[in-house]
């Protein structure tokens, strides 16, 4: 399992309703609207890095009023 967060930055005003969307996609499991230079804060889960890379570039960038991703992964040190 591969977990990561999607920092994410959005057109003005867009936050919750992207925030709300994002958090119906299979793989989301927290989807938070946040202060500071990203409007949104994605914790995610997916079976290996393809399927992650998968779910961002065509389910999470999709959405609607999305302006810019950054994607962390999680690692265990």
């Amino acid at each position: 399992m591969v977990e990561a967060y999607v920092l994410i930055q959005t057109e003005v005003g867009r936050a919750a309703a992207v925030a709300d969307e994002i958090s119906g996609i299979e793989g989301v499991t927290n989807a938070e609207a946040v202060v500071g230079p990203y409007d949104i804060i994605v914790r995610t889960q997916a079976t290996d890095v393809d399927a992650l890379g998968k779910m961002v570039v065509a389910r999470i960038q999709a959405v609607e009023g999305i302006t810019r991703t950054l994607t962390c992964s999680v690692v265990k040190l």
